[in-house]
């Protein structure tokens, strides 16, 4: 009896668009290390989202103005990523980006463990799009796990804590010593 084994090769080729909720992923990150200089390294985590999908956007939501220029420029640099400050919470803009992606892209991967965005998920589910969501595990709401085809935990492997700069220490002041006097 002769067996032929034969490999299939398989060609993924979904589009991803990956939105993240920055005050969300920031507040959640410094709660799990106890530690407010911790970042997301995102050079790591998106190629693991990614998996061997290709990315479509990648969108940082932030409230507020403070928004770092080197992130910014990183996340462009990186991933054709764009910076977008939101007058109060990223909900509402994060939810009208995704809303106008999911026509466009296969999977929308929402880094946020908000429960404010359980509707949105199954809004987008029930169009035909995938939804992923990405978040601190102890930070993530029940129900939005629930409701989302997959979740990726992100862990401390993910993030790094800054070093403080180093203080320059104050000059001691040293006390000049009397000239001796010099009889003339």
């Amino acid at each position: 009896m002769l067996r032929l084994n034969i490999v299939l090769m398989v060609n993924i080729s979904q589009t991803v668009a990956v939105l993240i909720d920055g005050n969300n992923m920031e507040r959640s990150i410094h709660s799990a290390s106890g530690n407010e200089g911790t970042m997301l390294n995102y050079d790591d985590l998106i190629p693991k989202l990614l998996g061997n999908r290709s990315l479509n956007r990648l969108i940082y939501f932030r409230e507020g103005k403070s928004i770092s220029s080197k992130l910014a420029e990183r996340l462009h640099n990186n991933y054709h990523g764009s910076v977008r400050a939101c007058h109060k919470s990223a909900d509402i803009p994060l939810s009208i980006k995704a809303t106008q992606l999911s026509s466009k892209v296969d999977t929308l991967i929402i880094m946020s463990g908000d429960s404010d965005y359980v509707e949105l998920v199954r809004h987008l589910k029930s169009e035909g799009v995938r939804v992923e969501i990405a978040a601190v595990i102890a930070n993530t709401a029940q129900i939005l796990k629930d409701e989302a085809d997959y979740f990726h935990p992100i862990t401390e492997e993910h993030w790094f804590a800054l070093k403080k700069p180093n203080k320059p220490q104050p000059k001691k002041k040293t006390q000049q010593k009397p000239r001796p006097k010099t009889n003339t």
